[in-house]
């Protein structure tokens, strides 16, 4: 039985497709890659039917006025869109291609993934398994008691706890929201000031978006105590979305690390 909480590959995929007819020359598709900085290949369709699929590389083997199915790759792979994210990933990579086609029942094209989507799909995906055990630490921690809520929440309301976000996870998060595939929001109410636990790219995609509200995961507690994160907030200066700095990801602690060992 397909388990209803896991990502599919029609919630992810883009569903406007650019493709290359079967009688398009090699000159003709060429221009097209040369001419963009989005595409290096195309599905090859007949109709709504997707016979195969050209990249860069099959392009550069074969004359200008060679026609798409003599230099398509035919036997392709391609995915459907009740396929799991998660096993559209693993053929991606055991693949080592970019993207996949989409296909319905009917061989029909209704989108394609990329790797990128893929990686979006997996970042700052929250459950409520992620919210119940939030709401027991802030319980086993405080020694209080927490309930849960499902709510709409201003965003001009909330605290930041998080200083940085990065600018290559923030496009996800806008790509996203603009698909209505945002996951809520997890927030903490201690006695009415609201403290974003975790969507810091979510709600920084929302206000370039200029959306004012979003649907959040709200962990009530039910006596207002001091929390760490609130402290950490205040030291950093962090009092509302405009504080939350966006950075490169080349920044990231990660690289720059990586980056002075070569230097050294």
């Amino acid at each position: 039985m397909d388990d209803p909480s896991r990502p599919t590959v029609g919630e992810y995929m883009t569903r406007e497709v650019a493709t290359v007819e079967l009688d398009d020359t090699v000159d003709e598709v060429a221009t097209r890659i040369a001419e963009s900085d989005e595409f290096s290949g195309f599905p090859v369709t007949d109709g709504r039917r997707v016979e195969g699929f050209v990249s860069a590389r099959d392009l550069l083997l074969a004359d200008d006025h060679e026609p798409m199915f003599r230099v398509m790759s035919g036997d392709i792979l391609v995915a459907h869109p009740d396929m799991a994210v998660q096993d559209a990933a693993r053929v991606i990579l055991r693949s080592g291609i970019q993207k996949l086609p989409v296909v319905d029942d009917a061989g029909h094209l209704v989108g394609i993934i990329s790797n990128a989507d893929v990686i979006r799909s997996q970042i700052e995906r929250a459950t409520p398994d992620k919210v119940e055990k939030l709401g027991r630490t802030l319980e086993n921690i405080h020694g209080i008691t927490t309930h849960e809520e499902r709510r709409e929440v201003e965003l001009a309301d909330l605290t930041p706890t998080q200083k940085t976000v990065y600018a290559d996870e923030l496009e996800g998060r806008v790509y996203e929201l603009e698909r209505g595939l945002a996951e809520p929001l997890v927030v903490i109410d201690n006695g009415g000031d609201l403290l974003l636990a975790d969507g810091h790219h979510r709600v920084k995609a929302a206000d370039r978006l200029g959306v004012g509200r979003m649907d959040a995961y709200v962990i009530v507690l039910d006596g207002p105590v001091e929390l760490g994160m609130a402290e950490t907030a205040a030291n950093s200066d962090l009092e509302r979305i405009d504080d939350i700095e966006v950075v490169d990801y080349a920044r990231h602690p990660l690289v720059e690390t990586t980056q002075r060992l070569q230097d050294e």
